[in-house]
């Protein structure tokens, strides 16, 4: 055997030792969404007992863990849908918003504020929650942001690190030019903005929206300590409360619910996926 021959066999052994290990690593990141989907077809005794077995014969429990995970307690689970879906979506359009106008204020305005400014927002992507998470309670509770309407101001200083982080990247790969001739036309800063930068913000627009969505939809800590639990609830914090008696808790209804709340973000990640490699790629050319 030659030496390219040896080279191609060396390159050949170290893809299949890669596909291999990234398939393991892949089995271990499905398991434990794979045993939800069994868990919540089963009763709640078998659930305990055999968790790993598939829910057939008398385990099988079919839809009643889902109405039971639905119509259980006092507080209809369609208002936790309702909560969670208007923290999400007004979290992520004041996040898109805001973030891509200040990245584009950072990125074109050359003055030691704006380095300042970008590099704290840099910063606060490696601050842990659990740092400011009990002044954070009390500040929302003292300017009245804990509702679900006014919950998204809060995701909005939570998102706006990651965000202008990406988006500032892009727009310095926008030509100054296109802008310059937008002047020019007679646009002011507004609709040079709305007109001629967000356009080609579009790729990384799409990547933060679906990062941003993905995390406050499946978010329990932050509207646990803020909303008043009595009058909102989103998913993560119904889930939380099926609880019984004496603290019993309903394995099979709980894992039911859990499946409902992770297919529609699997679903849309699934489907969204190529966006955001395209504008992580985009938002890299420059920074």
């Amino acid at each position: 055997m030659n030496k390219k021959q040896h080279t191609l066999s060396a390159q050949r052994r170290n893809k299949a030792i890669l596909s291999v290990t990234l398939a393991v690593i892949c089995i271990i990141y499905v398991l434990p969404v794979v045993m939800v989907l069994i868990n919540s077809f089963k009763l709640n005794t078998f659930v305990k007992t055999d968790t790993f077995a598939l829910p057939t014969g008398e385990m099988w429990a079919g839809l009643d863990n889902f109405i039971k995970g639905m119509t259980f307690g006092n507080y209809p689970f369609l208002d936790s849908v309702k909560y969670s879906v208007i923290i999400t979506v007004l979290s992520t359009a004041l996040i898109l918003v805001f973030t891509s106008m200040a990245a584009w204020y950072i990125a074109r305005v050359n003055s030691l504020f704006c380095k300042i400014l970008y590099f704290l927002c840099v910063f606060s992507m490696v601050v842990p929650f659990q740092m400011v998470m009990f002044t954070l309670t009390k500040t929302a509770g003292n300017l009245h942001l804990d509702t679900p309407y006014t919950i998204p101001v809060v995701y909005l200083g939570f998102g706006a690190g990651l965000a202008i982080f990406m988006f500032v990247g892009f727009v310095k790969s926008i030509p100054l030019e296109i802008e310059e001739a937008a002047a020019i036309d007679g646009c002011g800063p507004l609709r040079t903005f709305f007109l001629v930068v967000v356009p080609m913000l579009k790729p990384t627009m799409i990547s933060v929206g679906i990062l941003e969505i993905m995390w406050v939809w499946n978010d329990y800590l932050l509207p646990y300590l803020v909303l008043d639990k009595n009058l909102y609830r989103t998913i993560p914090i119904h889930i939380q409360y099926l609880k019984g008696s004496y603290g019993t808790v309903d394995l099979g209804a709980t894992m039911a619910l859990i499946l409902m709340s992770i297919i529609p973000v699997i679903v849309f990640y699934l489907t969204c996926q190529k966006h955001i490699i395209k504008g992580v790629a985009a938002g890299a050319v420059k920074g």
